[in-house]
């Protein structure tokens, strides 16, 4: 099929959607603002100016985004001519934790009670209603433990808003005790066709994604009401493409955290270690090509590279690791690669484990209670 394909971001994700589309001789284009992006590599790349968008829009068949806050004019520029998937709705939505919550709701998702707060007074009586600890996060923006605030005492009121009074709106939700976090990624095709990968158990490092355990250790009993959810907003979105659901695990079952309408990172253990990888499939979805399998092929144990590389031979010589790399540029923080770990034997991911941790510049605690 020869199509060309627009991706609205060119960072990592619309890198490894590029990659994943090149054997089915479909095109990636981007819109970013830095043309040096990890996505250069694999198409040209727009700069974000009228006439820019006017040449991106022109050159691609189809559209989609690698990044939930995708400008909204820009997809209203865009949609008097082509297509994007996922639609504007599911992105507007996305992009608003109020609406968010308020579908999941609708939808009869359990979230965690919240309020929205647009004044010191509102998170205040947030506080009282609630009761604490409570969460206040932004409504919109806000990624990697960004834009958020843990409320413990009445004294963090005056932090808190200090912090992010300036971002209003605001949402305050109430602290859900959960025992582990977990994703589930799920793609819906132009026909209807829905297709889930297996839930991932996510592991953070100072709020940032550390590492992804796949199958989720224990988690046969959640799949199927994780599978009810998530097919759940597929339909009703009329979505298509790939989504993905974060939710927390607790003593009375899942809870919604959030959706990510695009690629995700507790995902990409799917390039090697699924039939079908969330990538491909996304752009089949996107393509309105037949989707593929998401079986899983071996248990999987996918780690980011945050912030300095390893060194890529010490990485290598590890059996059963599989190294990707963003060529992107050290600084604290930054996602600059990821490895997967996928041995023959599940039995020795364990060990495989703490042979990474050793060679990783910066310090990682990577779980080993991988009971499947």
């Amino acid at each position: 099929m020869d199509k060309t394909i627009g991706i609205f971001g060119g960072g990592q994700l619309g890198r490894m959607m590029a990659q994943a589309a090149l054997p089915l001789n479909i095109q990636c284009i981007f819109f970013e603002t830095n043309t040096a992006c990890p996505s250069a590599a694999l198409g040209p790349v727009f700069s974000p100016d009228k006439q820019e968008l006017n040449a991106f829009i022109e050159n691609a068949d189809v559209f989609s985004l690698e990044f939930e806050n995708t400008p909204l004019e820009q997809v209203d520029e865009l949609i008097q001519s082509k297509n994007i998937h996922p639609s504007r709705q599911a992105l507007a939505i996305a992009q608003n934790r109020l609406l968010e919550k308020n579908l999941f709701k609708q939808l009869e998702i359990p979230v965690a009670p919240f309020i929205a707060v647009n004044s010191r007074d509102d998170l205040h009586q947030a506080v009282e209603s609630l009761g604490l600890p409570i969460v206040l996060k932004t409504a919109t923006g806000g990624y990697d433990g960004k834009g958020q605030f843990v409320l413990r005492t009445v004294e963090d009121i005056a932090k808190a808003w200090a912090d992010l009074g300036h971002a209003k709106p605001l949402i305050a939700e109430s602290f859900v005790h959960f025992s582990r976090e977990v994703s589930i990624i799920a793609v819906r095709g132009q026909n209807g066709d829905v297709k889930t990968w297996p839930l991932a158990e996510n592991h953070h490092h100072q709020g940032i994604l550390s590492h992804s355990i796949v199958p989720a250790p224990n988690s046969k009993t959640l799949q199927p009401t994780a599978e009810q959810y998530i097919s759940t907003l597929l339909q009703h979105l009329n979505y298509v493409g790939v989504l993905t659901l974060e939710l927390f695990v607790t003593d009375d079952g899942l809870y919604a955290n959030e959706m990510a309408p695009r690629v995700h990172n507790s995902g990409h253990w799917s390039i090697e270690g699924a039939v079908c990888s969330q990538f491909e499939n996304h752009i089949r979805a996107v393509a309105g090509l037949p989707l593929g399998s998401t079986e899983v092929i071996r248990p999987t144990v996918m780690v980011n590279i945050i912030g300095k590389h390893p060194n890529t031979a010490d990485v290598l010589s590890l059996k059963g690791a599989h190294l990707h790399l963003y060529n992107k540029s050290e600084r604290e923080g930054r996602k600059l690669g990821h490895i997967t770990l996928m041995p023959i034997d599940d039995r020795e991911l364990p060990a495989l484990c703490h042979a990474l941790a050793k060679i990783l510049p910066e310090p990682l605690s990577l779980t080993t209670d991988m009971s499947w």
